[in-house]
């Protein structure tokens, strides 16, 4: 299914409403102010995605935090970062010096919150908006190449949603990307209500 520019345009607010709410828990959590920003939002094939993904971040390991989520659409949400990003971010967000790049487990439980606030804020805005119930397992921590972190069973079938974050703490621009899996046929079920409850025909 081709999206129209009315649909990604509907895609992109949904997401935006999502990280909007995310950036304002996250700022609740640390003295730091924190402006999450999606510059922009594309509709992908997964080896277009990986493509892509490859590109900008190269052959480096990436730090992700990923779940699964079911209902009326299912799939896998994850936020990834370059390792050196997530560190520093981590870092900023605990108050620490930034200086290795290995994560501990203190670390990577911030990390892991972190995601599951920013992959919930935007599952949360599209369940809430088009009125759709999902459920959502709970948030993993994963350091891995692009090529890993995106396979999956079905992935090579799905339609992937990939929406780049910008951090923007103190001064210091993070940049992550926010990836929404969508096995299948659920796209186009999704596609289907956004046109159903926002009106584009």
């Amino acid at each position: 299914m081709d999206v129209t520019g009315e649909q990604l345009d509907a895609l992109q607010e949904l997401i935006n409403i999502g990280v909007g709410r995310a950036a304002s828990l996250l700022n609740e959590m640390v003295d730091s102010h924190i402006r999450l920003e999606i510059p922009f939002v594309k509709v992908l094939k997964a080896a277009d995605a990986y493509r892509e993904l490859a590109t900008r971040f190269h052959d480096d390991c990436l730090a992700a935090v990923r779940l699964g989520f079911t209902g009326s659409f299912y799939g896998t949400a994850g936020l990834i970062f370059p390792t050196e990003s997530a560190s520093t971010l981590v870092a900023v967000l605990t108050g620490e010096e930034p200086g290795s790049t290995d994560l501990d487990a203190v670390k990577i439980g911030t990390l892991s919150e972190i995601g599951n606030i920013v992959i919930n804020g935007v599952m949360g805005s599209i369940s809430n908006v088009l009125r759709q119930h999902m459920n959502y397992t709970l948030p993993v921590y994963l350091e891995d190449k692009i090529e890993n972190l995106l396979a999956s069973a079905n992935v090579s079938q799905s339609h992937i949603l990939l929406a780049q974050a910008r951090f923007t703490i103190e001064q210091l621009e993070l940049i992550g990307d926010i990836i929404l899996i969508f096995e299948l046929d659920t796209f186009d079920a999704l596609i289907k209500v956004i046109n159903k409850e926002l009106g584009i025909s």
